[in-house]
């Protein structure tokens, strides 16, 4: 399943792009609903290019036919992301802990600017889910529970930038 997920900032590219990649903000996304504390686990710059790892852990509810196939406390994941800052394009892949043939997604994500100080970023990409029957379903759901993190994703960041010093 292919997805498109577009977010729009009143704030500009490089302070949404330098929020996103501050370590500081990872934390301040466990308070984000269905994701429980995400956790940075490497944030490595080699001159516009920062690639970072981030594992986050679903904590949101499933329904009961995608608990039979999926234990929901194994829903953790590692969010493999290279950033080139000076093009604002992010290539990322989701590495699962667990159930690692089941699940495979990676994208892009892309910031450009809306006017002088706003911004979209669009997150595009791939996620295939392969247990028959409900993999579609499931898929759908992801989908769904990306673009609900996406909306929130704006507050926060919008929030975090306000409370940076000028």
């Amino acid at each position: 399943m292919h997805f498109k997920i577009e977010q729009r900032f009143e704030v500009g590219v490089d302070i949404v792009q330098d929020t996103l990649c501050d370590p500081g903000f990872v934390d301040r996304m466990g308070t984000l609903p269905k994701l429980g504390q995400p956790k940075l686990l490497s944030h490595t710059v080699e001159g516009s290019t920062i690639h970072q790892q981030i594992r986050y852990a679903f904590a949101g509810d499933l329904s009961p036919a995608v608990r039979r196939v999926v234990d929901p406390a194994k829903l953790t994941w590692i969010e493999d992301s290279t950033i080139d800052r000076v093009t604002h394009r992010t290539e990322f892949r989701i590495l699962p802990d667990n159930y690692a043939g089941l699940l495979h997604c990676d994208g892009t994500f892309t910031l450009s600017p809306l006017g002088a100080t706003s911004s979209l970023r669009v997150a595009a990409g791939t996620i295939r889910v392969t247990v028959p029957f409900v993999g579609g379903k499931v898929e759908q759901a992801i989908v769904s529970g990306l673009e609900e993190h996406a909306r929130a994703e704006v507050g926060l960041v919008e929030e975090w930038a306000a409370q940076r010093p000028s």
